[in-house]
């Protein structure tokens, strides 16, 4: 199946509208700091006829696939492996900095759910991986068999946002002392056994927090994204936009935080006058979080739990505000 076939975009058109105003003039540089397998990078080289991307991904083959996907664009694309918290070091490395727009989709990628070998699915059985890099880190089924009970049900709780996380941990540290947890399907059925069937019956799958949770686990998804959101915002030109497509509301959080904090005077109270220091540096495009219609979710299910944001640079970021390293 052709790369293009096997994944459409969420949002598409509506991302590259709101990062449009950035990227309509000659020598634009906008980075896919999720490249994936280079859908929304290419929706913005088709529509902007002279924007450069940079795609950033820490899978190799998505990086493969991408490259193949856009190698007709030339040097206006160019792929980085990387994961994307490294930002600033690979646009510096480029000499490409600042740049005019910065796009994020977070979360696992079609590519991922669909090689069911790589694990990230509760609907087949596969080895409990679950690394978005398959070639570095620790594996959920790692995560499994070296946890204990009290840190399993914190992942669990925090990152899964589950409430019977403490039940599900009992289960797994009971379940690998008679044999190992190392494929989904056993995962599941644990899951669904610690589960109340009441519960059970609502919700979606019953194995759906608990797999998100473990991937956000292996993959340090959350402060990874922590580490990354400031320095994108940084890298902006004044008058650069970033969007950002969040699927879960751990992820959604950061990002309303940051953008709100940018947004925001961090002047006290009551001064006559606001500092020059003090003014916001980012203005936020969209009201809140969007969603996808009824038309997007019919076409594409996977943005049946989209939150899009977007905000734009006004200013440089005050010093005593920059990210560890930023000049």
């Amino acid at each position: 199946m052709d790369t293009a076939d096997r994944h459409t975009p969420v949002l598409l058109d509506r991302c590259l509208d709101l990062l449009a105003p950035a990227l309509q003039h000659e020598g634009a540089v906008l980075v896919d700091a999720t490249l994936g397998m280079g859908g929304h990078a290419e929706g913005a080289l088709r529509r902007f006829e002279t924007v450069r991307v940079i795609g950033i991904d820490r899978d190799p083959q998505a990086i493969e696939l991408a490259t193949g996907r856009l190698s007709g664009y030339g040097d206006r694309f160019t792929a980085v492996r990387a994961v994307y918290d490294e930002i600033a070091t690979v646009l510096a490395d480029l000499g490409t900095t600042p740049v005019h727009g910065v796009l994020m989709d977070l979360g696992v990628s079609s590519l991922q759910l669909d090689e069911t070998e790589r694990g990230f699915s509760y609907a087949h059985d596969a080895p409990l991986d679950m690394r978005m890099d398959p070639t570095d880190g620790i594996t959920a089924a790692e995560v499994l068999a070296t946890y204990d009970e009290t840190a399993l049900a914190r992942v669990l709780k925090e990152y899964g946002e589950e409430r019977f996380a403490r039940r599900i941990a009992a289960q797994i540290v009971a379940s690998r002392a008679r044999s190992p947890l190392t494929r989904t399907s056993q995962l599941v059925d644990l899951v669904r056994a610690a589960i109340p069937a009441a519960a059970r019956a609502t919700g979606g799958h019953p194995a759906k927090r608990t797999f998100q949770a473990l991937r956000i686990e292996v993959n340090g998804e959350l402060s990874v994204l922590a580490r990354a959101l400031p320095q994108a915002v940084e890298q902006l030109a004044v008058g650069g936009r970033i969007v950002v497509e969040s699927y879960q509301s751990l992820e959604d959080r950061l990002v309303k935080r940051t953008f709100a904090a940018g947004a925001t005077s961090s002047a006290p109270r009551g001064l006559p006058v606001e500092p020059a220091d003090a003014a916001p540096y980012l203005r936020l495009i969209t009201r809140g979080a969007e969603l996808a219609d009824e038309t997007e979710v019919a076409r594409n299910p996977r943005s049946a739990s989209v939150r899009l944001r977007a905000a734009e640079r006004t200013r440089p970021t005050p010093a005593r505000l920059r990210p560890a390293g930023a000049a």
